[in-house]
């Protein structure tokens, strides 16, 4: 994913910033604790999508 892109990308639940998970293909929201999933190098921002992180995953 293009780091410009990841730079300008927000959680559409909270508005924070996100990180990328290379090994998941996802974008994590630390704030809401959710994972967008990255599907052919496009981010899929909608929170229907999303899932959330179990208590003992780490973000």
């Amino acid at each position: 994913m293009d780091k410009a892109l990841l730079e300008i990308l927000a959680c559409p639940a909270c508005k924070s910033s996100l990180q990328l998970n290379k090994d998941r293909q996802e974008l994590i929201c630390r704030g809401c604790r959710l994972a967008y999933p990255v599907r052919d190098d496009i981010p899929v921002m909608l929170t229907d999508e999303a899932r959330e992180l179990a208590a003992d995953e780490e973000v």
